[in-house]
């Protein structure tokens, strides 16, 4: 080839280098773009949202995420709703009001909270005296078969429609026998519990247009629901949609069960769970689909499953760091009794012994990352109200 004369040489040069520029920015611009975002810091733009309403359901997971929102409160400095005086509750099973909430002033004007998360019945109108206007209302729910399963080992004891009962099969294969309608509040664990933790009847009837409107309802109201069964992937979305950190959603399970005291439930007896809940099934298969079609609008199949990634190995990395043998012990081999969680019917509730020789900061993170709800709500109750007295912890007394 012949040589090209100097002005010729550089006009091809730059022709060539504009090409391959474009070229460049032809593939950003194809990119999922989502996928840089780890990159950046994993956060998306804007402040955090402080003010957020969690409702909390009965075995849903919802210990660990009420252990989340209580680290973010706490390292952020906001108020928390807590339930008054000596309570460990908001009024459940009654419908909420907002008087069940401790005040630092009780005669005084109505006291608006950052964060709401314990256990109550869902009652807009009064939890809307304590939350501020922009507040972002979210919950979380579980196949009913499993959480029906859950609350029967867990609250046995003190359900009276699983009060001599052998099994939970036995239950649901003649549920009317033991379950009476007009002690419904004291026996809302033993049918729709999701459904009635939502403020709704749980002896509605299946009427399809009114299970429709309770479900546009919950639409209308909550910004999020979230999905037990995927709990990474429903930390990710719930992440992305405050601009969180992503230290502030990683967490350790939080009131799981060991593995012998978990029943199986026959195929037969699921059947049965899912009639005998059917509202609480309709539900779950309603906004298990919002849930998914809402994790692909805001994220994508790729940035959630990177996203994912990254939870699961800092997840991995603080279980290592802060963690005795990097695993979660029976009520017999925690050595701490401030970290021994509050045990209830045949249920082994599990926890978490701290390494030895942790520094001072590394500790106190640790420790909040495996305090169990009753202690970390005394906790912060005695850091908000340090003039009213403590929340006393009956077991551990």
């Amino acid at each position: 080839m012949l040589p090209l004369p100097g002005g010729t040489q550089r006009c091809f040069q730059a022709v060539l280098l504009l090409a391959l520029i474009m070229l460049l920015l032809a593939g950003i611009l194809h990119m999922d773009v989502g996928l840089l975002t780890p990159l950046l810091g994993g956060q998306a733009e804007g402040p955090p949202v402080i003010n957020v309403m969690f409702l909390k359901t009965h075995k849903t997971a919802s210990s660990t995420v009420l252990n989340i929102l209580f680290r973010f409160a706490e390292t952020h400095n906001l108020s928390v709703a807590l339930p008054v005086g000596s309570h460990f509750h908001l009024g459940y099973p009654w419908y909420f009001l907002a008087r069940y909430v401790e005040r630092s002033e009780p005669h005084g004007p109505q006291q608006r909270f950052n964060i709401m998360c314990n256990h109550l019945r869902f009652n807009l109108p009064e939890v809307q005296k304590v939350m501020p206007n922009d507040t972002f209302y979210f919950s979380i729910i579980r196949n009913p078969v499993f959480q029906l399963e859950s609350s029967f080992t867990y609250y046995r004891d003190y359900v009276p429609a699983f009060r001599g009962v052998e099994s939970l099969d036995a239950f649901l294969a003649s549920p009317w026998t033991y379950y009476n309608r007009s002690a419904s509040l004291h026996n809302a664990l033993a049918r729709n519990n999701m459904w009635f933790d939502l403020g709704f009847d749980n002896n509605g009837q299946e009427d399809e247009g009114y299970v429709r409107a309770r479900l546009a309802d919950v639409e209308r109201r909550f910004q999020l629901v979230l999905v037990a069964e995927y709990f990474d992937e429903s930390m990710v979305l719930l992440r992305h949609l405050l601009r969180w950190g992503l230290d502030d959603v990683v967490a350790f399970r939080l009131n799981s069960r060991s593995a012998h005291s978990v029943a199986g439930v026959t195929v037969e007896g699921q059947a049965r769970a899912k009639r005998w809940c059917a509202l609480d099934w309709r539900l779950y298969q309603h906004f298990n689909r919002t849930f998914w079609a809402r994790v692909h609008a805001e994220l994508g199949p790729r940035r959630l499953r990177s996203e994912v990634t990254r939870l699961r190995a800092r997840r991995r990395e603080l279980m290592a760091q802060c963690l005795q043998d990097g695993v979660a012990k029976n009520k017999s081999q925690i050595t701490d009794p401030q970290l021994r969680p509050f045990q209830s019917g045949q249920a082994d509730i599990l926890g978490y012994n701290l390494r030895q020789g942790l520094d001072n900061q590394t500790q106190r993170m640790c420790q909040r990352m495996v305090m169990p709800e009753l202690q970390y709500m005394a906790h912060l109750y005695a850091l908000q109200f340090p003039e009213k007295d403590p929340k006393h912890i009956p077991f551990l007394e």
